[in-house]
């Protein structure tokens, strides 16, 4: 079957609407899709309608934005319940430091020359709670400071770089907790996009496990097919459900369209396996 357990929508920073991405992953020949939007479900109903009507399999999923040591990373949940209390309430907050830190991202470029970021930025934005830097990126795009995402990132909003603020998020073991309290399955995302050694990665997913973790993306479009190799390996070792998804967000920015990926290596336990 072809399961794609990893996308965004305007919910978040993904640049379709939530029906319209699930008409593209049926047309993408997609059997089983989840939507994990940013620290947000708001979308799910919609989406979960959308793929009744055309008879793809849904799942309600979310990401999590988690601070650990001095990383950030994310976590998905799937099969949550968006109606957990734990749940809402932990995503309400990380939403609410989202907004604190547009504001600072804001003033940051201002410092540095560029008016009225804010505003431009929520001229993207679908859902004003889930303002990211993805949205300051394609309005620094748009108004000709860069060619693409890509350079917005490497020339104003990595560390170091103008637009740069520290931010907390979730901690590991909240987000852990929250995804359990609502029924799902917890997934450390793109694990290959963290920048962290095997001493690093390997003690990131102990603590994880600790915490309830119970999956890792092994095939996702962050992950390049060594990458598909090496936390395959880490799947084996740690005997986590492996996972595949294309952290679609939209043709513009997207290294993988939906379902369009390798399949996993057949010695793994999918995340999906009891389903």
């Amino acid at each position: 079957m072809n399961i794609d357990l990893h996308c965004h929508s305007t919910t978040s920073d993904g640049l379709l609407e939530p029906g319209a991405l699930v008409a593209r992953a049926a047309a993408n020949s997609v059997d089983i899709l989840a939507l994990t939007d940013h620290d947000d479900t708001s979308g799910l109903a919609s989406a979960r309608a959308e793929a009744i009507a055309r008879g793809v399999g849904f799942v309600d999923g979310v990401e999590i934005s988690v601070s650990w040591q001095e990383s950030t990373l994310h976590v998905v949940g799937l099969r949550i319940d968006p109606d957990n209390a734990r749940l809402r309430t932990g995503l309400e907050w990380v939403r609410s430091t989202r907004i604190q830190r547009a504001e600072r991202i804001s003033e940051a470029l201002e410092r540095a020359g560029i008016p009225d970021s804010l505003a431009g930025a929520l001229a993207y934005v679908g859902n004003p709670e889930i303002i990211s830097r993805t949205h300051f990126a394609r309005f620094l795009v748009d108004s000709g400071r860069a060619r693409d995402v890509k350079g917005v990132f490497q020339r104003y909003l990595v560390k170091g770089k103008p637009g740069y603020v520290e931010q907390r998020w979730a901690a590991l073991g909240d987000a852990v907790s929250w995804i359990r309290a609502s029924g799902g399955v917890a997934v450390i995302a793109h694990p290959g996009r963290y920048n962290l050694d095997s001493a690093e990665m390997k003690g990131l997913i102990a603590e994880f496990k600790a915490c309830g973790g119970e999956g890792i993306e092994v095939v996702t479009g962050s992950h390049t097919p060594t990458q598909y190799r090496e936390f395959a390996g880490y799947a084996r070792q740690f005997d986590l459900l492996a996972s595949r998804g294309s952290d679609f967000h939209g043709d513009a920015g997207s290294r993988a369209d939906l379902g369009l990926l390798p399949s996993l290596p057949q010695d793994l336990k999918p995340v999906w396996h009891d389903w």
